[in-house]
């Protein structure tokens, strides 16, 4: 009971700082600029989300047939259809329940596939961990395409920081800095040796275990070369449709891919903060495309067109796989029953 408390009352933690995230950004434009944001959405070539349908489809699929690729080496072959629809109702779940998709989507495998679910998630693990090392990529890429932008950007949210009272850079402010992080480190680490029998510590440690061994586990792997490709292959498809959702809105169609990586970047981040990325996906795309020169009520009204059509992308193929997914599997249900 306390459990499902605590759940519930995080779940309305972070849906109200995504609603607040929303009632920010819409205050946040001007009253004069207010006919601009709605122009800019009703004249949106909303036609264009046909081809990032496509290229986040695409990506998808990619995500089940890397997410097979871990679990061939357990002994087990799952049909890509199965992968394919859990992957899609995972999504599903997340917009309502962050983290819940990961487990639905073990729990929707095991179930068609007659696949342990403790397996599977350690894959889960594993893919996330892969993803975190991918979205250090984006942002590596980010920073080679336009260096100034987002290096000026993490310059405005760190150096005040370290800045003195004359506006210069402290190295005495620089050195607290790498203390206090050192400190929190080994504060980390110390407590996770002393309360090692803790349940939520042990949780923690198995994690971050069941992490380096599901990325020492991709390096064993056989395919190791196209498992690293589809990982790649699925951020750019990201930064594809990011890239193509830009055309829609005027003003925003001008921005080349450089701007794309530093706008999914960013927005990642955002789909991490709340549940499906309510309010902070918009505002941090949005941010980002600020510091490429878009007004800001402009940058936010393509960041909200963005986020609602991966919204109906998730909508429209969570609810196909929910529906699909009993009546293609009847057959296999009929026989092991």
């Amino acid at each position: 009971m306390k459990k499902k408390l605590t759940a519930v009352l995080k779940y309305l933690l972070f849906l109200g700082l995504g609603i607040f995230l929303v009632w920010w950004s819409l205050r946040a434009i001007p009253d004069e600029k207010w006919g601009d944001f709605k122009a800019s959405l009703s004249g949106a070539r909303y036609w264009l989300i046909l081809p990032v349908f496509g290229i986040l489809t695409l990506s998808h699929w990619l995500r089940a047939k890397r997410w097979n690729m871990l679990i061939e080496p357990m002994g087990y072959t799952p049909s890509m259809k199965n992968s394919f629809f859990a992957v899609m109702v995972g999504y599903l779940a997340n917009l309502a329940v962050p983290r819940l998709g990961e487990v639905l989507k073990c729990t929707i495998l095991a179930r068609y596939e007659k696949i342990p679910a403790d397996k599977l998630i350690g894959t889960i693990v594993a893919e996330r961990a892969v993803d975190v090392i991918s979205l250090g990529f984006v942002f590596l890429l980010a920073m080679t395409f336009q260096y100034d932008i987002v290096g000026s950007y993490l310059a405005e949210l760190l150096l005040p920081f370290m800045k003195n009272k004359q506006g210069e850079l402290s190295i005495e402010k620089i050195l607290v800095f790498v203390i206090v992080l050192c400190v929190i480190a080994a504060s980390i680490f110390a407590l996770l040796k002393k309360f090692g029998n803790n349940p939520t510590v042990a949780f923690i440690k198995k994690t971050i275990k069941g992490a380096f061994e599901g990325l020492s586990s991709v390096t064993k792997m056989k395919g190791k070369g196209i498992f690293v490709l589809y990982s790649a292959a699925i951020w750019i498809l990201y930064a594809l449709g990011t890239w193509v959702g830009m055309w829609a809105t005027i003003g925003t169609e001008h921005l080349g891919i450089g701007a794309a990586f530093s706008a999914l970047f960013f927005a990642s981040i955002g789909m991490i903060v709340t549940p499906g990325g309510i309010g902070a996906y918009a505002l941090f795309l949005a941010t980002a495309l600020e510091k490429n020169g878009i007004p800001f009520e402009l940058a936010f009204a393509n960041g909200t067109l963005q986020w609602f059509a991966q919204f109906i992308i998730v909508l429209i193929w969570g609810f196909v796989s929910l529906g699909l997914l009993p009546i293609l599997n009847k057959k296999k249900q009929h026989e092991t029953s």
